[in-house]
């Protein structure tokens, strides 16, 4: 079996239609890396959930905090067809960060299932199931291990989760803006998904999925050579799109938005006013974003504008750059957490 666990980091960006998963060594070229882009897990766990629910049994949820989305529009369909939900405290939260509005659903806190019940796990990252897939292959996963997901950090009853994720971005500018930064070996505690996946691989690093993006594309040869005069960086991922004002490795200015809110013509409407620095914070969150915030020394010149994600589509036809770094746009933030690993000397020795 080929011994891949030296001088190797396993990458995981979780977002919520795929996962793409890189393993990088140490001396081998970017394109011979082992890469993969699969269905993910908030995907996989409602089609577990659904799988339950088909059955007619009662369902039961365990583990840790994960991406919602897909998983927890199961987990309400299951509830709407008449079936029970059983779920410990952890899992829970991955539907609602106050535990009263998870058992105004209907949901009763539980550690362990009732008879009969049937249970799903909840967790971002399975590396049992990974590392028995590439086994086959005569792959080893590596001991280092970085993995981005998007966390709208924990709300407080009466917050929108959309308010306090993007104080974490506005606090993340005040503060500098540094890229290398958004790469957490401990995560803050009010990221309690990055901390339910470091709860579930110890020792991992986390980054934010956007992060990840913006720091992958510096492998892109053009983004790289714009980089001191300063660009625009927009990942248009399957549930959010995320641009930034970036000079060097400082974040002048950002928005984030929900991509099902966007076509073609209010995306380049958007883009073109965060360039402009005329974009506000109340536009993008009265239209059901995150919002947006700027610097008040961010800079003029910001003209040219990089696209990358999965949703890249959606800016067709535009003048915009395509950033392809080492010619795969799927894993832009793999590559940046790649980077971001080595950064924080994770490599074994």
């Amino acid at each position: 079996m080929t011994d891949r666990t030296e001088k190797a980091i396993l990458a995981m960006d979780i977002g919520g239609g795929t996962q793409d998963i890189l393993i990088y060594e140490a001396g081998e070229t970017p394109e011979n890396y082992i890469q993969l882009v699969l269905p993910s897990p908030t995907v996989i766990t409602a089609q577990k959930i659904n799988k339950v629910t088909q059955a007619g049994k009662g369902l039961h949820l365990s583990g840790t905090i994960m991406g919602g989305g897909k998983s927890v529009g199961a987990i309400k369909a299951h509830l709407k067809a008449g079936l029970p939900v059983t779920a410990e405290e952890e899992a829970a939260q991955t539907i609602k960060d106050d535990l009263a509005q998870v058992r105004a659903l209907g949901i009763e806190l539980a550690n362990s299932p009732p008879p009969g019940f049937e249970t799903v796990t909840m967790q971002d990252v399975d590396l049992d199931t990974l590392g028995r897939a590439l086994g086959l292959y005569g792959i080893r996963l590596p001991r280092a291990v970085a993995v981005a997901v998007q966390d709208h950090g924990a709300a407080p009853s009466g917050k929108s989760n959309r308010e306090i994720r993007f104080q974490h971005w506005k606090n993340f500018i005040e503060k500098g803006g540094k890229v290398r930064e958004l790469a957490y070996l401990t995560a803050p505690p009010y990221l309690t998904r990055m901390q339910a996946v470091q709860k579930t691989v110890p020792g991992a690093l986390v980054m934010d999925t956007c992060a990840a993006a913006v720091w992958g594309s510096f492998a892109d040869d053009k983004i790289k050579e714009r980089l001191a005069q300063g660009v625009v960086l927009v990942n248009i991922g399957n549930q959010h799109t995320f641009a930034v004002l970036l000079q060097g490795e400082r974040i002048f200015g950002l928005f984030e938005h929900h991509t099902r809110l966007l076509d073609t013509r209010k995306l380049c409407a958007i883009i073109n006013k965060l360039c402009r620095r005329e974009l506000t914070h109340k536009e993008v969150f009265d239209d059901g974003g995150h919002g947006c915030y700027l610097d008040p020394e961010t800079p003029p010149g910001f003209t040219f504008v990089g696209v990358t994600g999965p949703r890249r589509s959606l800016a067709a036809g535009q003048s915009f750059y395509l950033v392809n770094p080492h010619g795969n746009m799927m894993m832009t933030g793999c590559f940046g957490l790649v980077e971001a690993a080595r950064h924080y000397g994770l490599l074994c020795p």
